[in-house]
């Protein structure tokens, strides 16, 4: 059995993380070996159906002459470091908005009659 890669040896960074819709196009840019790689880690650890199927198909794809395609290191916007969005200060925050009290003040908890 091939060996088994250590996260910090796969082709994706952060690969246990990226979600499922997006990996056939993140492993376009990858070789069969990189591909490969990532199968053997999968089945040692999560061993997801459906991550094994697309690894799979790309596998068989590139046997049967796909090229890698795209950058071979895609980015990944969704597990990046960093925030994403705009930084809310004072400046650029709304207002302080108080949900209206529905109900009777002396019991909270009970409707109001």
């Amino acid at each position: 059995m091939n060996d088994v890669p250590n996260h910090d040896q796969l082709p994706l960074p952060d690969y246990d993380h990226i979600p499922l819709g997006t990996l056939p196009t993140r492993i376009t840019g990858l070789s069969q070996e990189q591909v490969n790689q990532l199968l053997i880690y999968e089945t040692a650890h999560g061993n997801r159906l459906p991550v094994v199927q697309v690894l799979e198909r790309r596998l068989d794809a590139l046997r049967n002459g796909a090229e890698p395609s795209g950058p071979a290191v895609p980015d990944t916007p969704e597990v990046g470091e960093g925030r994403a969005g705009s930084p809310v200060s004072p400046q650029t925050s709304g207002p302080n908005v108080v949900p209206p009290f529905h109900g009777n003040p002396a019991y909270p908890s009970q409707p109001d009659k």
